[in-house]
């Protein structure tokens, strides 16, 4: 049976919408896709693999993010599937009947040069009236670009760019943002064949005030992106320029009131009075225009300039200073000897291999956020014959019954003058690592207690990090770029993007 190269990753909070997902997922017509992964975004929960295993989705996984958000979720996600591309679908859509034979489709159509590829989104609105305020609002992620509702990208370019950025805490922006770095990098988005039903999901009266936490949001995608970002990402202008001038005049009504200047402040008020009606109508006018959607529209629109003045002050000062986004590493190699366990000369023994403190918690740690790991040694004992190759096995799968899983594993056999490429400072291991994994060298971090494991890092184009220890001389310390007090410490680092 045709398998379709791609992951499915869809991040939930546990909605019941997530079922009928799952449901039209496995009954589409055409090939299964690698695997279905779902994200837990819920702190804490039930488990959600237990209440979905009726459904007889095999290649079902379901992974906890622990309630960072969705691009955190997704992140993880992508970063666990080992498939040349990933689908996102969002936990309230459902695919239509024949989603995985259109998606299949929209792959075989991509050319070298696709980077990702956006399905056809549907948002049914009702026959017999005007939509809603929030009906509407909904409807216009028919025609948003990049939307992760139903999008598709080369694991590979989402390796090369970081990911989504995490900074954007909310299902906002955050797929805007990675469209735009995508783009900005070279690569192509596309629009497929393959379409999804996105439903109105019910809502309180007060989801438009809510909405206006994204104002930090677009604060930090002009941060990132510059003052034309909108134009770029095809996102609507809104009316951030109207709201703030609605909070100066009532600002202003307030303060001249307070000076006794009675006939200004009346002034500066009535301004006030005709802004906010005239937000008011715009959104009144399109809708169905019951008592009920005339109220909320009425209190609403009062309150909105508030909240979005707010939201865009709060983003300034939480995004006063900004970096691109780099994400995580696809995968830290760690040298063996003195970083991962502690060093005994030309070892032999499993017996006295004993892991050094936090390198049980750090490797969980990287793993657990979807980076792969690897071990590189150099083992000279083997070419000066001190040690047997089998030796080294038998503490190799010590090491790795203690600390593994490891995902690739490589050991120099040779002495410092065989002048081969392996050994480290020279670049072979960590490139045949990266190589076997399908990993760019730019993506990889190499975690070593001597300066030949950071040189070996610059040699393939890896980021170092040393960590020193009793066996590393000060001037490596010195001349390395990157320095941690301790693997936990260099872990804490590689997590924040610090690498």
């Amino acid at each position: 049976m045709t398998v379709l190269p791609t992951t499915v990753v869809v991040p939930t909070v546990g909605r019941a919408s997530l079922r009928a997902l799952l449901e039209a997922l496995r009954d589409s017509g055409g090939p299964r896709v690698s695997q279905i992964i779902v994200v837990d975004d819920r702190p804490q929960g039930d488990d959600l693999a237990g209440s979905l295993a009726d459904l007889g989705l095999d290649d079902l996984r379901v992974v906890r993010s622990g309630g960072g958000g969705p691009a955190r979720a997704r992140n993880l996600g992508w970063r666990l599937a080992r498939t040349r591309w990933v689908s996102f679908l969002d936990d309230d859509v459902v695919p239509d009947h024949d989603w995985r034979a259109r998606l299949q489709d929209d792959l075989d159509a991509a050319e070298a040069t696709v980077a990702g590829s956006q399905g056809q989104v549907r948002v049914p609105l009702p026959d017999d009236r005007r939509p809603t305020d929030w009906e509407r609002s909904t409807a216009g992620l028919a025609s948003a670009q990049w939307i992760t509702a139903d999008m598709t990208y080369r694991r590979s370019w989402l390796a090369s760019v970081g990911g989504f950025d995490e900074r954007f805490p909310r299902a906002f922006r955050e797929d805007a943002d990675l469209g735009l770095r995508v783009s900005e990098a070279g690569g192509r988005l596309v629009r497929g064949r393959r379409s999804i039903t996105h439903p109105v999901r019910p809502t309180d009266d007060w989801v438009s005030v809510r909405q206006q936490t994204g104002n930090a949001d677009d604060v930090l995608m002009r941060r990132l992106h510059g003052p034309r970002w909108r134009e770029r990402a095809g996102a609507p202008s809104g009316r951030r320029p109207r709201h703030l001038a609605i909070m100066a005049v009532a600002g202003a009504s307030l303060l001249l009131a307070a000076a006794g200047r009675r006939r200004a402040a009346a002034g500066a008020g009535a301004l006030w009075a005709v802004g906010t009606a005239e937000f008011a109508l715009t959104r009144i006018l399109p809708g169905p225009r019951d008592v009920a959607e005339v109220r909320r529209m009425l209190v609403t629109s009062a309150a909105i300039p508030v909240a979005a003045s707010w939201h865009t002050a709060l983003g300034h000062w939480r995004h006063r200073r900004v970096r691109p986004w780099r994400g995580l590493p696809d995968l830290v190699l760690f040298d063996r000897d003195g970083t991962l366990v502690h060093d005994v000369p030309y070892n032999g023994d499993p017996e006295l291999v004993q892991a050094v403190a936090s390198a049980t918690t750090s490797l969980e740690r990287l793993r657990g956020a979807g980076v792969r790991v690897g071990v590189i040694t150099n083992q000279s004992g083997i070419g000066r014959g001190v040690i047997t190759s089998e030796q080294t096995q038998a503490v190799n799968t010590r090491v790795d019954q203690l600390l593994g899983p490891f995902d690739v594993f490589h050991v120099c056999p040779h002495t410092p003058d065989a002048g081969c490429e392996c050994r480290k400072p020279a670049p072979g291991m960590i490139t045949q690592a990266c190589a076997s994994l399908e990993v760019e060298p730019a993506k990889c971090v190499v975690v070593g207690d001597i300066g030949s494991d950071v040189e070996a890092a610059e040699a393939a184009g890896a980021r170092g990090i040393l960590v020193p220890n009793s066996a590393t001389r000060p001037g490596e310390t010195t001349a390395a770029a990157r320095t941690a007090t301790d693997l936990a410490r260099a872990v804490d680092d590689i997590l924040a993007g610090a690498w």
